[in-house]
């Protein structure tokens, strides 16, 4: 593991930290994981940082998440689960940060990248940036608090689209549905973000970390018994025929049947 995955870069009151795995579409593995908690943790004891932001390597991806069913089909199950539960426990510590945190999606987002982009409190996106969730084609639900967070965000019923239907949400109806805050042309989408988060570092830290956990306070009930039944059902889902039988039929390149076991 080096920094070198996950580097972090400090203007003034603003961190920003790269997920830099551009050759695998900054897809998160152990090492990132690792080093994710790490800098989760400078970052919380950091009194000078106000803003933070988490963005992906280049202009294509922000982050695809973990899995796709080549890397979940050579895992044991066990390692599976292993590496759902410490990526949570790590999304977790990051959403709990007591500055200012800001996803800066400047490329395509899918699963538990979708789901570090709802653990930050405001989300910005290039106009050619896209978010989906992937994992009922593979039999399963988003497992990294999706299902928790996005309907706080998008509500309900769009919450549920999304989930199941697997569907993809481009940068305008991100921006409509409340998703994001605002969507900028690619090649001027970093400096706008960052000149974004330059203004509001420099207001008075007691005003930002008091206004963030005001608001964290006011959403905290039923949020702990949500993520908790979230991370046993995804703990379950790992042994279900359905999971077998998606990763089968990717496998053999047919159409998966699903019988809900």
């Amino acid at each position: 593991m080096t920094h070198d995955i996950l580097p972090v870069r400090r203007e003034g009151r603003v961190a920003v930290v790269t997920i830099n795995r551009p050759q695998d579409g900054n897809r998160a593995n152990w090492d990132t994981m690792l080093r994710f908690e790490q800098v989760t943790a400078e970052l919380a004891a950091d009194e000078h940082v106000q803003v933070v932001i988490v963005t992906g390597a280049g202009t294509t991806d922000f982050c695809l998440g973990t899995f796709n069913p080549d890397i979940r089909a050579g895992m044991a199950k066990e390692r599976v689960v292993e590496l759902v539960m410490r990526g949570n426990r790590g999304r977790d510590a990051w959403e709990a940060l007591p500055q200012i945190t800001i996803a800066a999606i400047n490329g395509t987002a899918r699963g538990s990248g979708v789901e570090l982009a709802l653990c930050c409190d405001m989300r910005f996106v290039a106009d050619h940036a896209t978010i989906g969730f992937p994992e009922a084609d593979m039999g399963g639900f988003p497992g990294g608090g999706g299902p928790v967070r996005l309907p706080m965000v998008v509500g309900h019923s769009l919450a549920l689209d999304l989930m199941c239907s697997g569907r993809p949400m481009d940068a305008a109806e991100m921006v409509s549905r409340g998703f994001a805050l605002w969507s900028r042309p690619g090649e001027t989408f970093m400096d706008q973000v960052m000149a974004y988060a330059a203004h509001v570092a420099g207001k008075g830290p007691i005003a930002l970390r008091g206004a963030k956990r005001i608001v964290t306070a006011r959403r905290a009930p039923g949020f702990t018994e949500a993520r908790l039944l979230s991370d046993a059902l995804r703990a379950q889902l790992e042994y279900s025929h359905d999971v077998d039988e998606a990763l089968a039929a990717a496998r053999e390149g047919r159409a998966p049947r699903y019988t809900g076991r």
